[in-house]
């Protein structure tokens, strides 16, 4: 088996934990290599090995994504809810085949104006999120359609439409729902919004979402994942599913509400002892 091997972060070459799971897998007869664009993707490759947090998962994912390779998070950060498996975990799963694939809803956005093009070769993909935000003190008025139904304006600081698998990311700390990662749903939820009548809605993710800016400023701050560029007021931002989906190793041991309570201390109470 071909495994390549994605590392942003100097610090975890030098973890014991690496180490040793590089050691376990070449002693095993796995060959290893290290991929940080899809140029350096070798024919015939089974997996990449995401090493380090979400962050580096996030960005494994918008490497290899669309060429559907099967990413296996490797958890050398904090949280963990894409890289959520041990080291110790990795070799034993793939010996004995206790993993499975599963299929993650990926976003793909489009901008469109004038030299709107010149940034859609940065950002087009995402797992987690798509987001706007302000750059100057003003607020924003967020025009919003879903398949050319418009919603009532957001008034907020900005505005992000994400997955389910982003459900605990960004979504979250804005007040979104959580969801399980197989639902197959977008979430439009306002960030900070300046009119408290309105709510994260949830959408089918076959969905095409529209957004439109009203700004006093010329430009406001786009995010995809962990991706950051200006984009144009002028402009028409458009996210829908994209064509293809991430492929993500889960081992037998995952699960997601198990994830929940550990991490998020999710029905954290004394009456639940």
């Amino acid at each position: 088996m071909k495994i390549g091997l994605f590392i942003i972060k100097e610090e975890v070459r030098r973890d014991e934990r690496f180490v040793n799971l590089c050691k376990e897998l070449c002693d095993a007869s796995y060959e290893l290599y290290e991929i940080s664009s899809k140029a350096d993707i070798r024919p015939l490759t089974d997996l990449v090995l995401s090493i380090g947090g979400d962050g580096t998962f996030l960005s494994a994912a918008q490497t290899v994504a669309d060429v559907g390779i099967p990413i296996l998070g490797v958890n050398f950060g904090r949280l963990g809810f894409l890289s959520e498996n041990s080291p110790e975990a990795v070799l034993p799963a793939l010996l004995s085949g206790e993993f499975s694939v599963e299929y993650r809803t990926m976003l793909n956005a489009t901008l469109k104006g004038e030299n709107a093009r010149k940034q859609i070769g940065l950002l087009p993909y995402a797992v987690n999120e798509v987001s706007i935000h302000r750059t100057g003190v003003g607020v924003l008025g967020i025009e919003v359609s879903v398949n050319g139904i418009t919603l009532p304006t957001y008034w907020a600081d900005g505005l992000l439409v994400a997955t389910s698998s982003g459900s605990t990311a960004y979504s979250l700390s804005v007040g979104g729902p959580i969801c399980m990662p197989d639902t197959k749903v977008m979430i439009i939820a306002p960030i900070c919004p300046h009119n408290l009548n309105v709510r994260p809605l949830v959408v089918p993710d076959t969905s095409k979402i529209t957004i439109n800016i009203k700004s006093r400023d010329p430009k406001v701050t786009m995010t995809m994942d962990n991706k950051t560029v200006e984009i144009d007021t002028e402009w028409t931002l458009e996210v829908a599913m994209a064509q293809f989906s991430l492929k993500r190793i889960r081992l037998a041991t995952s699960e997601f509400v198990s994830a929940l309570t550990s991490r998020l201390f999710w029905g954290e109470d004394k009456r639940n002892i």
